[in-house]
C-alpha cells in the first residue's frame, strides 16, 4: 500500500476500528489528516465513556482541532471507515472539512439518506474507500453481538 494514499489513510482508520470492535465498541474508526500528516485518530467510545456523541468522527474532529488550535479544518481530510450519521455529518459542516472519504454506506443512519445538504458546501465526498473491509468488519461485531 502506497504510503501518503487515500487507501494508506482509510487503512488506519480501519486499524481504529479493530480497537473499537476489540473493546465491545461498534467497530468505527476515522483519521485526520493535514497535509500528509495524520493528526488525528480515533474510534467510537460510546460506551466506554457512556456518551452517545463519542463517534470516532466526534472525537477525531475534536482532536484535530486541539491539535492545529483552530476550530476549522478547511485543509483537512476526514477518512472513516463507514459513512457519518446526521450528527457527525453536521460537526463535519462546521469544522469545515475540506474531504469526507468513507467506506460503508449507512443504510439506515447515514446522513445521505436524508441530504448531501448536511455537509459543508465546499466539501468533496468520496464514498466507498475500502467499503468491503469496513463493512466485513461491522457485519463480524454484530454477528458476534447477537451469537
Amino acid at each position: 500500500m502506497e504510503l501518503y494514499s487515500d487507501a494508506y489513510y482509510m487503512n488506519e482508520a480501519l486499524k481504529q476500528a479493530q480497537q473499537a470492535y476489540e473493546e465491545g465498541e461498534i467497530p468505527v474508526g476515522a483519521v485526520v489528516v493535514s497535509g500528509n500528516r495524520i493528526i488525528a485518530r480515533a474510534y467510537n467510545q460510546t460506551e466506554k465513556l457512556q456518551d452517545v456523541t463519542a463517534h470516532a468522527e466526534m472525537l477525531a474532529l475534536t482532536a484535530a482541532a486541539n491539535y492545529l488550535g483552530a476550530k476549522y479544518l478547511i485543509d483537512c481530510r476526514l477518512y472513516v471507515t463507514l459513512e457519518p450519521c446526521i450528527m457527525c455529518a453536521g460537526a463535519t459542516f462546521w469544522s469545515q472539512i475540506g474531504l469526507l472519504y468513507y467506506g460503508a454506506d449507512d443504510p439506515k443512519r447515514g446522513f445521505s439518506r436524508l441530504s448531501k445538504s448536511i455537509l459543508h458546501p465546499k466539501a468533496k465526498v468520496q464514498a466507498g474507500l475500502m467499503a468491503v473491509e469496513s463493512k466485513a468488519l461491522l457485519d463480524s461485531f454484530f454477528k458476534k453481538l447477537r451469537g
